[in-house]
């Protein structure tokens, strides 16, 4: 018996289903990298970055993860080289699928009951999306973009329903626009951790934002608290 197609189980219908100790026996999935290419960049390496994003609210396949990820990952391999550009899958296959097998030979009705404790077996795993949410990124240079948009172009017929590649205006993989990413940096309220930065704040002393701090006798440096 073959792999049952996954337009059968494309729409989320019933609650999520992960592997637990109530459902063992799941088979791996077929994605088992989800970061590609020069996934150790530092964070001002790669400036720009573009994302696939669902439009709808469906379920995809681990082997249409897969898929998509090697197109990606080898047209920007071809294009730029691989330390040009870093890939990120965002999304995850948790959900396990089930199947309830039927036999389909002669004398199949004497060797099997239908559609009682018709639960079903695992038979695989997919990722459930909704609308709006980013499915892969790519991360790269500001003369790569261009060749980023096609490779997801291309991983986008591996996935079912509709999705939409944007060219975000964020810092790499950072929640800042670029003017904010170079203003904070100049200021240098952030600190780098590799692919991603700290924001640091700049509440400064509890002095500032209250006042009468030393009336509440609270543990400051600046605050003159009275003998008791």
């Amino acid at each position: 018996m073959g792999r049952r197609p996954a337009r059968c189980y494309r729409y989320c219908k019933n609650k999520p289903y992960p592997k637990s100790r109530f459902c063992r026996g799941v088979p791996d999935p077929k994605i088992r990298i989800y970061d590609m290419g020069l996934k150790g960049a530092d964070v001002d390496d790669f400036p720009c970055v573009v994302h696939i994003v669902s439009g709808e609210y469906e379920q995809i396949s681990s082997e249409a993860l897969e898929a998509a990820r090697i197109c990606a990952n080898k047209f920007m391999v071809k294009s730029g080289g691989k330390e040009s550009f870093h890939i990120r899958v965002r999304v995850h296959p948790f959900h396990v699928l089930r199947i309830n097998k039927m036999l389909s030979c002669a004398g199949a009705d004497r060797l099997q009951t239908g559609m009682r404790r018709a639960f079903g077996k695992p038979t695989g795993v997919v990722a459930r999306v909704n609308i709006g949410q980013i499915l892969m990124s790519i991360r790269t240079r500001e003369h790569l973009v261009p060749k980023a948009v096609e490779a997801l172009r291309r991983a986008k017929y591996k996935f079912p329903g509709r999705q939409k590649i944007f060219v975000s205006n964020k810092w790499g993989f950072t929640p800042f626009s670029k003017e904010e990413y170079l203003k904070y940096q100049s200021d240098g309220r952030l600190e780098n951790k590799g692919v991603h930065v700290k924001w640091i704040s700049s509440h400064g002393p509890l002095s500032k934002i209250f006042p009468n701090a030393a009336d509440m006798h609270l543990p400051l440096d600046d605050a003159i608290v009275s003998p008791n």
